[in-house]
Formats: C-alpha cells, structure tokens, sequence
C-alpha cells in the first residue's frame, strides 16, 4: 500500500492519533492494587511489632471476614485486620504487572493511617510503617518508570481519620488554629461533620485556604510534593463532594508541578460536566451499564442507546483517560456481580474494547472471587497464576489485542446500526487499525444484519473474527453475522494481499 492516500477528511485531522498515543493517560491499562493484599513482604517476621492490638495479622490463606463494631475504637474489628504486604514485596512482583502489559500501576491509599483501607489518614505526607517509607514509593517509582510505566496514588482529601493529630489538635480546644478545619457541631455523630456521617472519617472543610494551601496549593502541598518525587498522577477519592470548583484547582496546579500528569476523580454522577475540571473520572455510569447487559436487565437496543448517549454527551477526549472498570476495591468482584461466566466474557470484553483506560482490579485477571467488603480485599491468589487458567489467558489475548491495535486506545467511535446486537467500530483514519465489535448480549442465538458505516471498508473483501478464526464477506456497508448465546465477535477487515491482489490497494 502506497505511504499517502488520505483523503480530505483525514488529512483534516492528520496527527490526530499520533498525538493521542503520545500521552500515557489515553487508553492506558491500570493495575489496581492494595499494598497490604497483593504481594507478602519478605521479612514479615520481623515487622510484627507494626501490628499492635486491636490490629490482628492474618495468614495469607485467610479470606476477610466481616467483623463487630468497636465502639471504643469507632471502627469495624475487619478495618484492623492485615495481610502483611508491603511496597518491597511489591517492587519485587512487578514483573508480573509489567508482564500482563499494564501501563500504570495504581495504589490504593498508602499515606498513614489507622485502618487498613487508609481512608482514615493520620498524615499524608509521610507512607505508613507496615508498607515501607517515602523513599520505598520514590523506588517503587524510578522502578516503573525504567519499565516505561507510570505511577498514580489515592489521594483522599476530602476527609481525613479521627485520630488524626490534625483533627485532635483542632477537637481539644475552640481556639485552635486549624479549628476551622473541621465541621464542628454537637448535631453530627461524634461532634464532627464525617463523610457519609462515619465518624472515623471527619471531612476537611475545603473552603479553608489552609486546608487548600496544604492540599495543593503550597509549594511543598500534598499534590505537588508527591509528583516531585515521581508519582505521575492522581486518583482522587470522593472526589464528587470536593466539587467541580474545588477540583479544577487542584487540577491545575498537579498539572503545573508536572504537566501531562494524570487527575482522576472517583465521580459517580453523569460525567459530562467534570471535565476539564478533571482529567478523568472512574466509570461509574459506564460500569452501570456493562453490568445491566451482563445480568439482561437491559435489551441490547436499550443498552446500546444508553452508551450513544454516553459518549456522545461528554468530551471524547478527556473519556480516553476515564478508567473503564467492572470491580474495585468499593464493589464486589465481577465473578460476583455477573455470576455467569460467559455473560462477564462479554462484558470483559467490551470493557477492553470501549474507549478509555481499562482499569483492572488485581487477581480479576485470574478469576478471583469475592463479595462484599472485606470479601472483596482478599489476598492476591498467586496459586492462580498460570498458563492453564482460562481468565488469565482471555486478559492477556485482550491486552495483547490493544497493544496491536492502536484504535482500541486511541481510536475514534462509529456506531453499527444493528438491533438485537450491541456493535461499533473503533477506528482512526487507516483502515488497518479499523476494529469493529458486534456483541449477543442474550442466551439465544442471534442473526442479523448489521449497517457498517465504515467509508474505507471495501465491498466483497474480508472480515476476520480475532478470536475464533471466522471469516466473513460484508457486502455494500453490511455484514450478515450469526452470533450464539453471549458470544462477542471482533473483527477486522482483511486487507492484506490474496495472491497479490487486494482492493485496499489506493485506500489509507
């Protein structure tokens, strides 16, 4: 094929693409982890003093258990149970993430705290003992980056613990002078507005310059300090409470300290207008609906007007760096939440076909199970590892995929005009890295023909099934396909030459 057959509408957008894959947020591949529960540390045995009643360490065999409330502690007994992993055994299993093909590791809160979700922090600029020290996060970051990978921590600033120093030097006495840090009121649980009225968790009132100058605005704030030693971005928790306003500052000043940083906001509202206030946000709405087609409490039309809609409503650009996720550490695991096998294939794969970053919850990968919380926070099941584990090896065929095709990262989005099927193309302006989805969201087999509204797609030529080796002829912008109970079809056009003819031969 000729090196230039654009035509006026790609060279239009010429650069488009490249431009896209050039920052590490688009499309990127994100390893979700608690330190604590993905990799054992090595000298545990000599960390055991880090663990002081009423804390309990538990075996790595253990599966959390819901625990009894501890009234004079004001937490759940399951909030102080540990598995003993830390960020040494960590970087020391990096081999595996960076095998599977991640892009970025995310870290679930590290900062100290009391609890062992870290929601409750004591102080975020220092790292908690039982995970190492600031210098550890600084290694564990040089490390990934010498992999090409990138780093991005939990940062929870829209409350902090109770047992904070912060918090108790502002709850001892009316005259303090970060008082005004706090929400205080005998009319709130505990005297102290908490967030979701937990009173382990009391809120910072983000209208404080102080609060705003320790968060992010001093020079050595919380946001700027840590992307100075090599964090790369972001995820911010609740981050729909510390508001539109609020967080566009914030975002400004990541960016300033270290541009083309990522700031992602756990925002489970419609999307639309938080964007450029954020970077990106998880993908609340869109998990939503991955999980209503998984369990058939959406017809395939209606799921599909629901995604239209989507992403049509909010900017494209900014949904390329949203995390597209089917659990986390807040929900059950997606064995859980869609029971049946071949239904959550479907929904894996449109979650590593629909635009965004895939964000991939540790052990998912290999079919771990689990869950409310703390059920949900296993230990990682490194037993499951292994070439003979058919979950592990569908990921790794959809990483591989989106590392091939550029459209699945960068890729614009055309929808199929179909009816009982859920389809669309993702595409850029060459049709080589054209890669179009038709999905059977149902227990009974479908046929159907499908519009294909792709300009550059040559009649009578090939369509191949990436995972199943079918062949198929669309014929004058259509595609007659059948498709069996859950099956997801992904397909490219065949544009390689047959005996040294292809049509494609004048088309970019």
């Amino acid at each position: 094929m000729p090196a230039d057959y654009a035509n006026d509408h790609d060279r239009a957008i010429a650069g488009r693409y490249e431009a896209r894959a050039g920052d590490w947020r688009n499309g990127a591949l994100v390893y979700q982890l608690i330190v604590d529960r993905f990799a054992p540390s090595a000298d545990l045995a000599r960390k055991t003093h880090l663990y002081p009643e009423p804390k309990r360490l538990r075996s790595w065999e253990e599966t959390p258990q819901q625990g009894v409330y501890l009234a004079e502690h004001e937490v759940w007994s399951h909030e102080l149970d540990f598995w003993g992993g830390d960020l040494a055994g960590l970087r020391e299993r990096l081999d595996y993430i960076a095998g599977l093909g991640a892009d970025v590791v995310y870290l679930c809160p590290i900062h100290l705290a009391w609890t062992n979700h870290g929601y409750d922090a004591l102080d975020y600029q220092q790292v908690r003992p039982e995970y190492g020290t600031r210098d550890d996060v600084k290694a564990l970051a040089a490390d990934l980056h010498a992999r090409g990978m990138r780093l991005v921590l939990d940062g929870v600033f829209n409350h902090m613990g109770r047992h904070a120093p912060a918090f108790q030097t502002a709850a001892a006495s009316p005259d303090a002078p970060n008082r005004g840090w706090f929400d205080f009121n005998d009319d709130y649980p505990g005297g102290a507005r908490g967030w979701a009225n937990v009173v382990n968790l009391p809120e910072l009132v983000i209208e404080h310059p102080d609060v705003r100058r320790l968060l992010w605005e001093g020079p050595d704030s919380v946001v700027r300090s840590w992307l100075r030693d090599g964090v790369d971005g972001w995820r911010l928790d609740v981050a729909f409470e510390i508001g539109m306003a609020y967080l566009a500052e914030l975002t400004v000043a990541a960016h300033d300290e270290k541009p083309g940083s990522l700031v992602l906001g756990e925002v489970c509202n419609y999307p639309t207008e938080w964007f450029p206030a954020l970077d990106a946000v998880l993908g609340f709405t869109l998990r939503e609906i991955l999980l209503m087609i998984g369990n058939q409490r959406a017809t395939p039309g209606h799921a599909q007007r629901m995604l239209q809609r989507l992403f049509a409503d909010a900017d494209y650009e900014h949904l390329l760096k949203c995390w597209t996720y089917l659990d986390n550490h807040d929900v059950v695991r997606i064995t859980d939440a869609i029971p049946d096998p071949a239904a959550r294939e479907l929904a894996t794969v449109l979650q590593f076909t629909l635009p965004g970053a895939v964000n991939l919850y540790y052990g998912s990968e290999l079919g771990q199970t689990g869950g409310i919380d703390p059920a949900n926070r296993a230990p990682m099941r490194w037993d499951l590892v292994g070439d003979d584990n058919p979950t592990l090896a569908l990921h790794r065929r959809l990483i591989d995929l989106r590392r091939r095709k550029r459209a699945l990262r960068v890729g614009d989005l055309r929808w199929l005009v179909t009816d009982r099927l859920i389809g669309f193309e993702r595409h850029t302006d060459r049709i080589d890295d054209a890669v179009f989805v038709l999905a059977n969201p149902s227990p009974e087999p479908v046929a159907e023909t499908v519009l294909m509204p792709e300009s550059k797609l040559m009649d009578i030529t090939g369509m191949d099934e990436l995972f199943t080796g079918r062949h198929h002829r669309n014929y004058r912008g259509t595609l007659a396909i059948e498709l069996g109970p859950w099956q997801v079809a992904v397909l490219t056009p065949t544009t390689a030459p047959i005996d040294g003819y292809t049509p494609y031969k004048r088309v970019q």
